[in-house]
């Protein structure tokens, strides 16, 4: 029993013991824990070849679609699947914890691990963790949701200060791993790189402690990112449970010599001691599990080809007839030698590998496939000229052409940011070439992060963007060019017209190893929306060889949420999915909002000319704010305007729901303005009756009831009102209002009473 080990032993169970492992006390029963890398395939290596940046070959494993990929499917149910997948493939490696899911928000699309992350959007990004968390916990391994918090950035990971108003991070940067948390409990968190606000992730006790253990209520292990650890006695303190990898025994020295120079309470140690033990006698299960590998290949090529977007179609280009005697012309390096996975700690070694190329011919026997690369892939020593002359030859005689494009694997990687969003000037060459001598071209795509499309988008009638497409992305890749898959992806980050439009541009990547985030709550389409903004292609887009029609929608409300219910038809000729949006704005709201934000979504699946109703919940805490005068969620009693949809601006229906307010009743005191007194539903009658006295006494020279000089006025402090001569206002009644104000019975104070984290949002 850990209450029996010696301070020693305690402190060297709170460092691992090497790369991937724990420290093994046996005498104790305590085993070690087996951890590995990655959120969408296994990277588990030997001690002798570890490392955390991806350099280093490791055991093969399936090498399914990214989070970039996962996500734009929508789809919980194929997230839950993809989980229990790696769960398997996990336990058949003897590992304990996986370390995933990325949850962190794509603030800038320049963010170089962008393909690690599912949004730009937190609801999104939550339900889609909690999905794959649910997944690979089932299989009994660990998920380790990561990075908390605010790692939305490379550049400078280690060193710099996200700085974040209060409210922004509660409403955009917290709330994915508040939903990981309270619905998955993953059985480790993982701290970032970062600081916070000028404190360093791996010691903030606010964010370690008071917010994920005393208001979310999680009771699991919180292990830092591999090297995160600063101060390893002020992060133990904090609430850092583990620091990984091995410290060669630097940190369990300075965690046992602070204990014994009584610099750091024991029972912290000994709390953090006792979650290690915990979760080790948790782990210790038996790893002989099997996996299918043809199985977990299909898996990934189903996620590949429902995850990829079409964005664009004119003219019904794609599908092509795969039984047509037709001359295809496959052009691009990546169709050949595939990008289908980003660099850094989650490279994945594929138990084997699809390319798009093999995959069209084996899928049009009848058609005369012809290739060329068209482009050097990170090749300085390539012939661009040659490469593209060779293209256009090829592309003329085409009946048509399938030009692959993307982002060489140096643009975009763990430990570094893009500088932009343009594709490589000789891609672009290619394709302005190609599209000249034939206009049937097929654009598809391969990155992990958005490239800008404006300036080529409206030359080009067929754009597929297939992100990073994991192992069988080849191959599914063929499945939708050809229509035996339909594709049914949706955009989960906007895609602008040039980077000078996104949200952070100006910010970013900060300055003096200080990132402000200026542009506040309005991150992705919540900004465009609000500026009105032309974009490329609007989050939640996507379009499919079918079509669906909307009808139907009825709303209703209850104490614990708000139904929206809508009928989904399914008008074309094939079976298709269709991603239903809802989109909720609140009008009228105490403070500034977003337009329109998403509060819930479903993927529905449709045979031609069926119906399905589909019905939404939209739980009532996912309507609040964060307020700042209480420190509390609140949701406001307003006619909330609710939106349904195929995207954020293709809105179908919408309808308005009333729904009933919280008690709002902030602190006051002497110093608050008289527009808060008024506001207060105690303090309100109190000040109303100290102003009537000051308007009887000032007659004329008092404002005109709702005139721009009453709202001067209310501007000010009550306390000032006892400097201004002549009016009727002395600190006794001062006094008086502040000491009846607080003899009564507050709702606030009773919200405030409840147990911890009983008031946050979806707890």
């Amino acid at each position: 029993m850990t209450e029996n080990l010696s301070l020693d032993d305690k402190a060297a169970l709170t460092s691992g013991a090497s790369w991937w492992h724990t420290v093994a006390l046996p005498e104790a029963g305590i085993p070690a824990i087996h951890m590995s890398d990655g959120p969408h395939g296994l990277r588990t290596q030997d001690d002798q070849a570890a490392d955390h940046l991806g350099l280093n070959q490791s055991a093969p494993a399936t090498c399914f679609p990214p989070a970039v990929t996962l996500a734009s499917t929508w789809d919980t149910a194929l997230a839950e699947r993809v989980g229990a997948a790696l769960g398997r493939e996990a336990r058949a490696h003897g590992v304990h914890v996986l370390l995933g899911p990325g949850v962190n928000i794509k603030r800038s699309p320049l963010c170089g691990r962008n393909f690690e992350y599912f949004s730009e959007d937190p609801l999104l990004s939550g339900i889609l963790g909690v999905s794959w968390v649910n997944g690979v916990q089932s299989q009994g391994v660990g998920a380790s949701v990561k990075h908390y918090a605010a790692n939305n950035q490379e550049t400078r990971r280690m060193t710099i200060s996200a700085d974040i108003d209060i409210r922004t991070l509660r409403e955009i940067y917290l709330p994915a791993f508040r939903r990981v948390i309270t619905q998955a409990a993953p059985w480790t968190v993982m701290c970032a790189y970062n600081r916070l606000n000028g404190v360093h992730a791996s010691q903030d006790h606010w964010l370690l402690t008071e917010v994920l253990r005393g208001e979310w209520g999680y009771t699991g292990l919180v292990v830092s990112d591999w090297g995160a650890v600063v101060d390893r006695v002020k992060a133990l303190a904090a609430g850092l449970d583990l620091e990984m990898p091995s410290s060669q025994g630097a940190g369990p020295a300075r965690v046992a010599a602070a204990v014994r120079a009584g610099d750091l309470d024991e029972q912290a140690l000994d709390r953090s001691v006792a979650r290690i033990a915990g979760l080790a006698r948790k782990a210790a299960t038996d790893p002989a599990a099997a996996y299918d590998r043809d199985e977990h290949h299909a898996l990934a090529r189903e996620v590949a080809a429902r995850g990829a977007v079409l964005l664009k179609n004119d003219g019904d280009l794609l599908p092509l007839d795969a039984a047509a005697s037709q001359r295809i012309a496959v052009l691009g390096e990546f169709a050949r030698t595939p990008r289908y996975q980003g660099a850094g700690s989650s490279t994945v070694n594929p138990t084997r590998l699809d390319d798009a190329l093999s995959a069209i011919v084996a899928a049009a026997p009848s058609a005369t496939v012809t290739f060329a690369p068209a482009f050097g892939v990170d090749d300085p020593h390539a012939d661009a000229a040659a490469l593209r002359e060779e293209a256009v030859r090829q592309a003329v005689a085409a009946d048509v052409v399938l030009l692959f494009l993307g982002l060489p694997p140096s643009y975009e990687s763990e430990g570094y940011d893009r500088e932009h969003l343009e594709l490589p000037d000789e891609q672009t060459a290619v394709l302005a070439e190609v599209l000249a001598a034939n206009p049937r071209v097929a654009v598809v795509l391969a990155n992990g992060g958005v490239v800008r499309l404006f300036g080529w988008i409206h030359e080009a009638p067929a754009v597929l963007e297939g992100w990073l497409g994991g192992q069988a992305g080849g191959s599914a890749t063929a499945d939708l060019l050809f229509g035996m898959a339909n594709p049914a992806g949706k955009l989960t980050e906007t895609i602008p017209v040039r980077l000078a439009d996104t949200p952070a541009h100006l910010t970013w990547p900060g300055d003096d190893d200080h990132a402000v985030y200026g542009e506040g709550l309005f991150v992705g389409y919540r900004f465009y929306d609000a500026r009105e903004m032309d974009v490329s292609f609007p989050f939640g887009h996507g379009l499919s060889y079918t079509r669906f029609a909307y009808s139907g929608l009825r709303t209703s409300t209850g104490p614990t949420g708000v139904d929206v219910t809508v009928t989904i038809t399914n008008t074309g000729s094939r079976t298709g999915h269709e991603v239903v949006q809802v989109y909720v704005g609140a009008p009228g709201s105490r403070v500034r909002r977003a337009v329109r934000e998403l509060k819930g979504f479903a993927a529905v699946r449709l045979e031609p000319g069926r119906s399905r109703a589909v019905t939404i919940r939209i739980p009532r805490d996912d309507l609040a704010y964060f307020d700042l005068s209480t420190g509390s969620w609140l949701v406001e009693e307003l006619d909330y305007h609710v939106e349904v949809g195929a995207s954020s601006r293709d809105i179908r229906l919408s309808a308005a729901v009333h729904v009933t307010g919280d008690p709002r009743e902030p602190a006051l005191d002497a110093d608050a303005t008289l527009a808060e007194w008024l506001a207060h539903p105690a303090g309100g009658p109190l000040v109303t009756k100290l102003l009537a006295r000051v308007r009887e006494t000032l007659g004329d020279a008092y404002p005109e009831a709702g005139s721009a000089r009453e709202r001067g006025i209310t501007s000010m402090r009550l306390s000032q009102l006892v400097q201004l001569p002549g009016v009727p206002v002395t600190q006794q009644d001062l006094d008086e209002m502040v000491a009846a104000l607080d003899a009564q019975p507050s709702g606030q104070a009773a919200l405030d009473a409840q147990p911890s984290g009983q008031a946050a949002l979806g707890a």
